[in-house]
């Protein structure tokens, strides 16, 4: 039997029953964030055994990883939506089944393809996890503690994403590959055993006329958004005429999809929803940061090596502080956004970012590795704060028929601006270093390609900055901010 533990009020919310249940439904919601992350980064460390293992050149491999991203880009504001149709809480634990199944099904894999269509399906219960999690946010805490539960869900991506490659390192060496995939059952079973007792039920439709799912807006939005991860990633860094066909593809399907939701009853997305000039920029914003995020990740372990020549062994441990301070920061952040509200904390934290983006183009080259990891502390920090304030802005005020929906577009404007990140920003500072193979390029050009490369971060971070501003202004002179999510 199911507890009803609807977000509370007062002071009963501080003790007794209800506390301690609405504690476990956060623990449930922070273990499947926690197993999205981790389904994301264990697998990379994998791929040159997988190689090896099913003697498959990388091209092949490395849709073990592709395929996870592109279920989860391609599916997450489909079954965003699906949740606030047929029910939050039925569907989560569904996708908690289907990742925890599918994660059996990869370890257990005969062979390579086999392998990639399992972990597609992992990916399909990632995205109903990722796109779900925040959406119940507000059923299970009050408004008032909304930022300490999102900062807590932040805490718990960052710790997932750190914890990926050195568990995956580990279980290769003790287990073998299949490993990598098979822990995380025991994680999802009990994952569907603390949501299945606390999670909150689903409310019953009030409408004598419930909302149809858009299969139409879905399929034509799931095929944009494939067009464009494909053509930012396949090729390995090399832009040719497939990768311009599949964007133009997306171009146009952009069109398309408008053009279907302008003609369906119940639509996917409701354009008039990005009329909100403060939601707008709070998607926006979300996407360029992540963007600079991704750029961090991408370019790091080159300049590392190349201009500061540092083995493996150290950039693993400089690599490892970024999460970490991510880690420690999510849920401090959180409580600032509750205590001083969700617009200071969100220029507070792109403010560290760029500052951060501007220590990284400037300081590595004089300093060195301490040079590197100050910067990188405070552009963690800083996304720690933005990303706790930003989630807390978007999904506040949202209304309980559209929560999925919303937050699948949130974590979508995520997932897009990181697989840009690896792909542009990756293109720019190999550009910028002179080079035809970055991998064996020179100090020096490594050491000018990272000035190049976040000074390019920094403006967009002020680019960031700017549209904020000019969103809540917007949203400041009209009289009703939110009235897009609720026509």
């Amino acid at each position: 039997m199911t507890r009803d533990v609807s977000a509370p009020t007062g002071p009963d919310f501080e003790g007794g029953e209800r506390t301690h249940s609405v504690r476990w439904a956060l623990a449930s919601l922070s273990f499947a964030m926690l197993l999205s992350a981790l389904g994301t980064s264990i697998a990379n460390v994998g791929l040159p055994t997988l190689a090896h293992v099913f003697e498959a050149p990388f091209q092949d491999v490395q849709w073990v990883v592709l395929a996870y991203l592109l279920a989860i880009t391609t599916l997450i504001v489909g079954v965003g939506r699906l949740g606030d149709i047929v029910g939050r809480r039925r569907l989560l634990l569904g996708g908690i089944a289907v990742f925890t199944l599918a994660s059996g099904l990869s370890g257990l894999a005969p062979t390579l393809w086999l392998l990639i269509v399992a972990r597609a399906l992992q990916g399909l219960g990632a995205a109903i996890m990722m796109a779900l999690t925040m959406a119940f946010v507000a059923e299970t805490v009050p408004k008032a503690r909304t930022g300490s539960a999102m900062g807590l869900l932040g805490t718990m991506s960052a710790i997932g994403t750190a914890l990926g490659p050195p568990l995956g390192g580990a279980l290769i060496a003790g287990f073998g590959w299949r490993a990598l995939f098979l822990v995380n059952v025991p994680l999802g079973i009990l994952t569907y055993v603390l949501a299945h007792r606390h999670l909150p039920a689903d409310r019953k439709a009030t409408t004598r006329s419930p909302a149809r799912f858009d299969v139409l807006g879905t399929l034509v939005l799931a095929s944009v958004l494939a067009a464009y991860a494909l053509a930012m990633t396949i090729g390995r860094g090399h832009f040719g005429l497939l990768n311009v066909i599949l964007l133009l593809a997306a171009v146009l399907g952009v069109g398309a999809f408008a053009m279907v939701e302008t003609k369906v009853a119940f639509p996917l997305i409701r354009l008039a929803t990005f009329r909100d000039p403060a939601l707008s920029a709070n998607l926006i914003t979300n996407g360029l940061v992540s963007t600079v995020m991704m750029t961090t990740l991408v370019v790091g372990p080159f300049y590392l090596t190349r201009a500061l020549g540092l083995d493996a062994a150290v950039i693993g441990l400089v690599m490892s502080v970024g999460p970490i301070v991510a880690a420690i920061s999510g849920v401090p952040a959180g409580r600032l956004v509750d205590r001083f509200g969700a617009g200071l904390v969100i220029l507070t934290g792109l403010t560290a970012v760029a500052a951060g983006a501007v220590g990284l183009s400037t300081l590595p080259a004089t300093l060195g590795i301490p040079g590197y990891l100050a910067p990188i502390v405070i552009v963690t920090a800083g996304y720690a704060f933005f990303q706790a304030a930003n989630n807390t802005a978007v999904m506040a005020d949202v209304p309980p028929d559209r929560r999925g929906v919303i937050s699948g577009v949130l974590n979508l404007s995520r997932n897009l601006g990181l697989v840009t990140g690896a792909s542009v920003m990756g293109a720019v500072f190999s550009l910028a270093s002179a080079t035809s193979d970055i991998a064996t390029a020179p100090p020096e050009a490594a050491a000018s390609a990272m000035r190049v490369t976040f000074a390019v971060a920094a403006g967009l971070i002020l680019l960031a900055i700017a549209i904020a501003f000019a969103g809540r202004a917007l949203a400041g002179r009209s009289a009703s901010p939110s009235e897009g999510l609720r026509n």
